[in-house]
């Protein structure tokens, strides 16, 4: 992450149109902000890319419409509308997509080879002569992953193609309900993340920022605080009996995934009832964000949030106090934090996490709650930490004391490991 895979993208892209006339009609897929704002400022950004022209297929279906029939080179569009894009072409009676080199940014968010968006990419896929992944998180989950963000590549020549088949060779079942014969998690085989890494070694380059650039420090802290006797015996109540009864409302976790919410929001100060309702419990994170931007002295923060509530609440709070908090969500948003107009912004990983280019606008990041995406957290973290920063980047988490939240910043470090290996088998030694 941050070591400029677009810019590198853009620049073979320019390569392959201009010098061997290998390609004449690129298609760019990515988050839509990623490729609403991110794609084009960096076409903008570098000279020896002027020459190259693009359409934004973002929009309504009037713009998208007029962006796709417009003539260009590089075609950008927003993975969640690759099913109108393939709905387009038939209503055109096209039923050969005229893309000879497909570019999928974030090839991670292609891992579910049941979702709608991998389904319908490897319809427009299979006419182009060059397809490109990009991610700088390719394994967030473990090796599993991996099958079906090849797969939309080489179309199941190296791991396969099927993904029980793929299970079978390189995974045993770790945990499973013999009665169901359902298999809940899979361990890899011995020896078997060795071969899975040679298999995809011949299409995959894999790079660290840290090894190649002068990357200014990363700080990592945390900031505990604690509920008081009464909030951490309904805590208790709820992560044991999964429904807490209150006076006018009851909070109830139908499974271990509704747990798990559920005790993330109460680690944060606030749930849901079973009405939709909200229900806070503390301010105890609220009262340490408000420290942690005093001892910012001035400095631009962002803060990440998980929870829709978290940010009424944070909003409502620091607003009360005297701060004039906004969320990263427009193309302005984004300008104006990199030109220091913004002293508080907010970010939610799953919307703004990927490819956004923040680091000209501050070097704080203070996660407000946490989540149990490895992937998701690392993008949102590299959003500061990347290629153009200057300063030394700070990354506070706030925890919530012997609760969930110690449970998740284990996970994520344990996950990680995993990623680790695969990015170093695959790392490109460059000279």
């Amino acid at each position: 992450m941050g070591l400029g895979k677009t810019v590198i993208t853009l620049t073979a892209i320019r390569h392959l149109i201009f010098d061997t006339h290998e390609v004449s009609r690129v298609l760019v897929v990515a988050p839509l902000r990623v490729a609403r704002d991110t794609w084009p400022q960096e076409i903008g950004k570098w000279g020896h890319l002027k020459d190259l022209t693009y359409s934004v297929i973002v929009g309504d279906a009037k713009k998208r419409t007029a962006a796709i029939q417009k003539q260009a080179m590089v075609y950008i569009i927003n993975r969640e509308n690759i099913k109108w894009l393939v709905d387009y072409y038939r209503s055109q009676q096209k039923y050969d997509f005229d893309f000879d080199m497909i570019v999928l940014d974030e090839l991670s968010s292609f891992k579910n080879y049941r979702s709608q968006r991998f389904k319908y990419m490897k319809l427009i896929r299979l006419n182009a002569k060059r397809i490109v992944g990009l991610t700088g998180t390719p394994t967030s989950n473990g090796l599993m992953d991996l099958w079906a963000e090849i797969g939309i590549l080489d179309l199941g020549q190296r791991l396969g193609r099927y993904i029980g088949r793929y299970r079978e060779k390189y995974f045993i079942p770790l945990r499973e309900d013999p009665v169901r014969h359902i298999v809940y998690t899979y361990a890899v085989r011995t020896g078997a993340e060795k071969e899975i890494y040679d298999r995809i070694s011949d299409i995959t380059i894999s790079m660290k920022a840290k090894d190649y650039l002068h990357m200014p420090e990363c700080i990592r802290t945390a900031y505990e605080v604690s509920m008081d006797l009464d909030e951490w015996e309904m805590y208790e109540t709820l992560k044991d009996e999964l429904v807490l009864s209150l006076k006018d409302a009851s909070i109830n976790a139908s499974n271990a995934a509704v747990l798990s919410g559920k005790l993330l929001q109460m680690a944060n100060g606030a749930a849901y009832d079973s009405k939709g309702n909200v229900v806070e419990f503390h301010d105890r994170k609220l009262e340490a964000l408000e420290d942690l931007l005093e001892s910012a002295n001035g400095q631009s923060v962002l803060i990440a949030y998980w929870f829709r509530h978290d940010e009424e609440r944070i909003m409502k709070h620091l607003t009360k106090i005297g701060y004039a908090p906004r969320e990263i969500r427009t193309s302005a948003d984004i300008r104006d934090w990199n030109e220091g107009k913004i002293q508080v912004a907010l970010i939610h990983p799953a919307s703004a996490g990927h490819g956004l280019n923040l680091q000209q606008g501050g070097h704080i990041l203070i996660w407000f709650g946490l989540t149990w995406s490895l992937e998701l957290y690392q993008q949102t973290n590299a959003r500061l930490w990347r290629q153009g920063q200057e300063k030394v980047v700070t990354i506070c988490h706030i925890i919530c004391s012997n609760t969930i939240d110690e449970d998740v910043i284990e996970a994520l470090a344990s996950k990680n490991a995993t990623q680790e290996r695969l990015i170093s088998a695959v790392k490109a030694r460059l000279k």
